[in-house]
C-alpha cells in the first residue's frame, strides 16, 4: 500500500470554500476537465445534527497508463468514483470519503478529503489517499501500479487546486455582483415607494 497526503491552505473563509466546494468541477473550474460527469445519487439532511450527507458518482476520462492499457484495452481510460459527503455547519467541517468503483478487484483507492477552518480568513484542505495494488504476481510489480497511480493523484492535486482558487475567485465575485444588485434593487425600491408618497394629496 503507498499514501499520498497533501495539505493546502485556502485564502477564503470556510463558509465560502464550503459552498464553493459544489461547484469545483463546474465550467469554471478549466484544470480539471478529466472530471466529465458528476450525478448526485442522494441527499439528506440529519434533523438533529444538521449534518447534509450526499452520495455523487463521479466520472473521470484520463489517459490510462501503459501497464493498464494492456490489462483492460481500451476501457481504460474511463473511471467512476463513488463521493460520499457530510458537510457538519456546527464543526464547521467539510468531510468527503471516495473510493474507486472502477478496476476495483485489481486496485483499491481510499480517499479522504476535510475542509476545517484555521481562522475566519483562511480554510485548510486535508488530502489522504491510500492506494492497495490487488493483483496477483511480484511486489516489484505491485508496486509499481502503486508508484503510478501516486504520480497520478499527485499531478491531479495540483491541477485540482489551481482550479479550486479559480472557482473560489469566481464565487466570490459572483456574490459580491449578486450583493450589489440585490441593494440596487432594495434602493430603487425604496425610492418608488417615496415618489408614490410624494404625489398623494
Amino acid at each position: 500500500m503507498k499514501v499520498f497526503s497533501n495539505s493546502v491552505t485556502y485564502n477564503y473563509s470556510w463558509e465560502e470554500v464550503s459552498a464553493a466546494n459544489w461547484r469545483k468541477y463546474s465550467p469554471w473550474n478549466e484544470k480539471c476537465t478529466h472530471v466529465v460527469a458528476v450525478d448526485t445519487l442522494s441527499r439528506t439532511v440529519d434533523p438533529q445534527t444538521g449534518i447534509l450527507r450526499s452520495e455523487r458518482l463521479i466520472t473521470c476520462r484520463q489517459k490510462a497508463p501503459e501497464w493498464l492499457k494492456a490489462v483492460l484495452g481500451g476501457c481504460a481510460g474511463e473511471s467512476q468514483v463513488l463521493e460520499t459527503s457530510y458537510v457538519d455547519p456546527a464543526r464547521k467541517t467539510v468531510t468527503m470519503v471516495s473510493a474507486n468503483l472502477t478496476f476495483s478487484n485489481l486496485i483499491n483507492v481510499a480517499e479522504t478529503v476535510v475542509y476545517r477552518p484555521l481562522n475566519e480568513r483562511q480554510t485548510q484542505f486535508l488530502q489522504e489517499a491510500k492506494i492497495t495494488a490487488l493483483c496477483g504476481g511480484w511486489q516489484r510489480i505491485r508496486n509499481s501500479i502503486e508508484d503510478s497511480l501516486i504520480t497520478r493523484f499527485r499531478d491531479n492535486a495540483l491541477k485540482g487546486r489551481e482550479g479550486f482558487e479559480t472557482v473560489l475567485a469566481m464565487s466570490r465575485r459572483v456574490f459580491a455582483e449578486e450583493r450589489e444588485r440585490e441593494k440596487e434593487r432594495q434602493t430603487l425600491g425604496v425610492g418608488h415607494g417615496d415618489d408614490k408618497l410624494a404625489i398623494l394629496p
